[in-house]
């Protein structure tokens, strides 16, 4: 039986979504804007010159960016030879589980609560429980905020009170962040999973535990973060595969963001490096029959977030130069499809997600222009060519 591999590299978005201006996102486009920045030389740090994607290039990336947004897209000039389009999202948001459950088929039904852009941003009842919960008698933060500069301003008075530092973004989320020596882990972790019930039920989407190490002059935040995230609103697809009786397997944030709901077997790593090497593995040893769900969150959170263009830049050259490996791994009648869940453009101002189309780039279905889709129809092609009945309102486009 063919196997299926859905592939997210997290906020690779292409430009184009016709409603960015409602979302204060007109005109972003994080791949386009990365490939004119390094063709124009302003993405020298680590890497120089124009930005080199052959693989997924020679697939169809540089006509799927052309089809979503008009833009050139300068060093990605190949003819398609595999599956290529893009596609729009429908649901109410520019986050990581809209559009994760959206590409599985599962459109957002409601509207995401938000923290206003106020001091204090959180309502009394909320401190109050987070108090409750760590047994401390405030927190810091309170605000909204990026997660580095939130942690350099109240480092210190965290190591000394051991107040958790609290802060939202532009996305449904509550973050805590708290050092994993002097707060502890386990009780972080534990603050977070006890906290997200209240949250969740005020539509909410995450709660994120953000721990940390080292000193205040030289703090790291660890891969020891975890989302405590709202289960979807219907079945999705890792339900719909396992309901059928087949094998599903998750690589790294996948299996919070649908709270391992569907999924078989959890692969998690310290880093995407970790996490490309399970992929690759997969591809070689992964059931017949069996779908691949994979998130590659750095681009986002290490690139997108800090608004750094060359090591976004670099992510994604690393991230194409290893694509050989897997696509070797692979079985004749395999599906391995390449998408997004939003935008993080890092030439755009601010630190937030941009509202984006996304692209869809496929190896294994030959040379295929699916044009612009709907991000349920992800969901429902993959359903289909694992033979598996779709249950959302996607149409397949193989």
């Amino acid at each position: 039986m063919p196997r299926a591999f859905l592939i997210v590299m997290d906020s690779v978005g292409c430009g184009g979504a016709p409603d960015a201006a409602a979302f204060g996102d007109e005109g972003s486009n994080t791949l386009g804007h990365i490939a004119a920045a390094c063709a124009e030389g302003r993405a020298e740090v680590g890497r120089s010159g124009p930005l080199l994607m052959p693989h997924l290039d020679g697939l169809g990336l540089g006509a799927a960016i052309r089809l979503a947004s008009g833009a050139d897209v300068p060093g990605f000039s190949a003819v398609p030879s595999g599956l290529w389009g893009a596609a729009t999202e429908v649901s109410n948001g520019k986050d990581t589980p809209s559009g994760h459950w959206e590409l599985a088929g599962v459109p957002v039904p409601w509207d995401w609560t938000y923290f206003p852009d106020t001091v204090p941003a959180f309502p009394d009842d909320l401190v109050a429980e987070v108090c409750r919960l760590a047994g401390v008698s405030g927190i810091l933060g309170n605000c909204h905020a990026s997660g580095v500069p939130i942690i350099a301003e109240h480092c210190e008075e965290h190591l000394r009170t051991g107040w958790p530092i609290c802060y939202t973004s532009a996305d449904s989320v509550f973050q805590i962040a708290a050092h994993e020596e002097v707060f502890g882990l386990e009780r972080l972790l534990k603050l977070c999973h006890d906290l997200a019930p209240m949250l969740h039920a005020r539509k909410v989407g995450r709660v994120i535990a953000r721990p940390f190490t080292g000193g205040c002059g030289d703090f790291k935040r660890t891969s020891n973060r975890k989302d405590f995230a709202i289960a979807p609103p219907a079945p999705t697809l890792l339900d719909w595969v396992a309901g059928a009786g087949r094998a599903t397997h998750a690589i790294g944030k996948i299996g919070d963001i649908f709270s391992m709901r569907g999924i078989g077997k959890l692969h998690k790593g310290k880093s995407d490096a970790d996490l490309f090497e399970h992929l690759v593995r997969l591809g070689a040893e992964a059931e017949d029959g069996s779908l691949t769900f994979a998130n590659f969150v750095e681009f986002d959170t290490l690139y997108g977030h800090p608004r750094d263009v060359s090591g976004y830049a670099r992510a994604l050259e690393w991230f194409d130069a290893g694509l050989p490996r897997f696509f070797a791994a692979l079985r004749p009648g395999d599906l391995a499809i390449f998408t997004a869940d939003h935008g993080n453009d890092p030439t755009f101002p601010g630190t937030e997600h941009t509202r984006e189309r996304v692209p869809l780039v496929g190896w294994g279905a030959g040379a295929l222009d699916i044009g612009l889709r709907g991000f349920v129809d992800v969901g429902a092609s993959v359903a289909g060519h694992l033979g598996v009945a779709a249950q959302g309102p996607g149409r397949s486009f193989l």
